[in-house]
């Protein structure tokens, strides 16, 4: 904390006062983590608030800022997501809560569009559904931390359409670019998807304004979206990313990792796909994404 040297001792003892009075009121918390959270919190918020000498009118304005985040926010967005994405936050936690362990694949940001409940593919099927874009092939393994192959790992895959729209921001209820699968006998998995594409986060609420104010664009590197969960090991939530993508270094989340950024190979038309599919006079793309989970009790 870096309280302002030219306040008073008196100014001072008063604020460090209110600090400890707010603290103490959770000394009786029955639960020691919650009572932990919250003497943490009042003990970073009231340094914080010490430290910029927050006036009231900007206690206003904050107030209103996360009023208006709460009321843009319902089943189809998350606007806090977005802040908390928006401020690295999420990254964050992320770090703290997935330790690196050997060669397990890096977490990154969930994202607010993933959506439960999403229809199954069998290997080798199509998760964009009526999203638009260039067709590209997706393959990998699933292993554990020791090289073995994973069996039966449930994989969701989610992405935008080459609009930059998740389907749940469309008006009528489609179900586009999300699907789950499950991994082979050998660990491997296949389906197609579409080519990923930047675009922005929803920039039209509060979160945007906020991007504006400040500068920063809204603008996140392409990528898609999966979470592979499977028996004994730690769940993970990453994405890929498209190598020589020019937002790479300016994610609007923060979510770009290099172990996470792919090489998307054009495939001219013409050029047969690995399942014979007739894609007729169509580019394509390919990616392989080999992923490896870390046991659960890390």
């Amino acid at each position: 904390m870096t309280t302002d040297m030219r306040l008073s001792e008196e100014q001072r003892d008063r604020e460090e006062e209110l600090v400890q009075l707010v603290l103490s009121s959770f000394d009786g918390t029955p639960d020691p983590r919650l009572k932990e959270l919250m003497q943490g919190v009042v003990r970073h918020l009231h340094a914080f608030l010490r430290d910029v000498r927050l006036t009231e009118r900007e206690w206003l304005q904050a107030i209103e800022f996360l009023t208006a985040v709460g009321h843009i926010t319902d089943d189809r967005r998350q606007e806090f997501i977005l802040l908390s994405d928006t401020l690295g936050a999420s990254m964050q936690t992320i770090a703290i809560n997935n330790e690196a362990y050997g060669d397990a694949t890096e977490a990154t940001v969930f994202g607010p569009f993933f959506v439960e409940d999403s229809p199954r593919v069998e290997l080798g099927g199509d998760i964009a559904g009526s999203a638009s874009g260039q067709p590209c092939w997706v393959e990998g393994t699933v292993k554990d931390a020791d090289g073995q192959p994973i069996a039966g790992a449930r994989i969701e895959v989610w992405e935008a359409d080459e609009d930059g729209f998740y389907d749940v921001q469309y008006a009528d209820d489609r179900v586009a670019g999300r699907a789950h699968l499950f991994s082979d006998t050998d660990g491997s998995f296949r389906f197609w998807a579409v080519t990923p594409t930047p675009y922005p986060i929803p920039h039209d609420g509060p979160v945007g304004a906020m991007l504006a104010a400040t500068g920063r664009s809204p603008m996140r590197a392409s990528h898609l979206h999966f979470m592979v969960d499977a028996e004994g090991c730690r769940t993970l939530v990453t994405h890929i990313f498209v190598r020589g993508d020019e937002l790479l270094a300016s994610d609007s989340v923060f979510g770009v990792k290099d172990s996470l950024v792919k090489d998307f190979v054009e495939q001219p038309a013409g050029t047969p796909a690995p399942d014979g599919r007739d894609l007729g006079e169509s580019a394509w793309s390919r990616v392989g994404f080999d992923i490896v989970l870390a046991p659960a009790e890390t």
